[in-house]
């Protein structure tokens, strides 16, 4: 048998690579077959020339014992491992690794009819040890990796969401210590606009520590408490909690007058939270001495929310990026990167959509879009 794989190399793999090219949505590829059919042909004709000659030693050290080897692999298994992980990088199923070995043994087969070449029982029970010694190894390897592959995501998924709660909290604990702080300067009445933002803010802390192990908070959850609000009011409401941010950050916040009937469906305390979450990126990234300008308005069926600032503009390319959780552009990394990641699923989960432009020179313009309602 050793002969005949040596002599019909290229026969074989060229059947193999016809046999994988009629699956529905796969195509035999250099990378696919680089530890796959090639090499393990040679290992196998290696194997079987061993054994013609007496070397069982040999034989069991390239292609491995019956069975496997749970202490280490053969040479056929190294490859066989590597051809898995292969596989799964292309994105293929763990079915199709099985198949890419089974090919090889059907054309084989085949071609050994065709040609009327007569194969001993004793080389028939190589092949079969080999390829599933090789199947195993690779089957193995696949799983392993996409395991891993698996682990790592679900990892990102968790540190994902324990950093939006602690963005959150960090945020509503900000907004409660600036609130108290101007109370006790100001000597303010509790029951006033700023004792509003401290009670507000309090209770989004509340909200948010009953909520910890509510996984679908923007999802299920959520979808449950939308409902239409006053647009005005809602502006009014972000106001009152971004000036105290403008104060600190020694800048300036301007809010013109909002159509009193617009309104828009929602959740309401999360929508808030992504606008706030859009005004604290823009007071920590405009330049000292110049203003923050929040625009609710309509156009048609949508209601538009822009904030803008005077950060200077960004390189070019680098608006999207902003989006992508734990990115941070610039020298102050007080935060976790997420605000702008948590704004836009926010606004997303109420049907919205949440964009930014760039005005080269000038600044950044953020803007909220969600769908129109008129108040009664």
């Amino acid at each position: 048998m050793h002969e005949f794989l040596a002599n019909n190399r290229d026969e074989l793999i060229a059947r193999c690579k016809a046999k994988v090219a009629k699956r529905p949505r796969r195509a035999a590829t250099e990378a696919q077959l680089r530890n796959g059919v090639p090499l393990f042909l040679e290992q196998l004709r290696r194997t079987l020339e061993a054994e013609d000659g007496g070397k069982s030693g040999e034989s069991l050290k390239i292609s491995g014992a019956s069975g496997g080897d749970a202490q280490a692999l053969s040479e056929m298994g190294v490859t066989a491992a590597a051809h898995g992980k292969q596989l799964l990088e292309l994105g293929f199923s763990v079915d199709q690794v099985v198949h890419d070995y089974g090919d090889l043994c059907q054309a084989i087969t085949d071609l050994a009819v065709e040609r009327d070449a007569p194969f001993s029982i004793d080389q028939f029970r190589t092949l079969n040890r080999c390829l599933d010694n090789a199947i195993a190894d690779a089957v193995t390897e696949f799983s392993f990796q996409r395991d891993a592959t698996i682990a790592r995501q679900q990892s990102a998924e968790v540190n994902e969401r324990i950093g939006f709660l602690v963005h959150e909290l960090r945020n509503s604990v900000g907004t409660a210590t600036l609130a108290v702080a101007a109370l006790e300067l100001g000597n303010l009445p509790i029951s006033g606009a700023t004792g509003s933002v401290l009670k507000r803010s309090l209770a989004a802390l509340v909200s948010l520590i009953d909520h910890t192990l509510d996984e679908v908070r923007i999802n299920a959850a959520a979808a449950s408490q939308r409902q239409a609000f006053s647009l005005a009011l809602f502006i009014a409401d972000a106001a009152r909690a971004a000036a105290l941010e403008a104060i600190q950050r020694g800048c300036f916040l301007s809010v013109p007058v909002v159509a009193p009937l617009l309104g828009i469906p929602g959740n309401r305390e999360r929508l808030l939270a992504a606008l706030a979450n859009l005004l604290q990126n823009a007071f920590k990234f405009t330049r000292p001495g110049t203003d923050v300008t929040l625009t609710a308005y309509a156009v048609g069926e949508r209601v538009f929310m822009d904030v803008q600032d005077h950060c200077g503009g960004l390189p070019e390319g680098d608006a999207e990026k902003m989006f992508t959780p734990f990115s941070q552009r610039s020298g102050d990394k007080t935060g976790l990167g997420l605000g702008l990641s948590i704004a836009r699923q926010s606004v997303e989960a109420d049907g919205g959509t949440l964009s930014v432009k760039n005005v080269p020179g000038s600044g950044c313009v953020f803007t909220i879009s969600l769908r129109r309602q008129v108040l009664p």
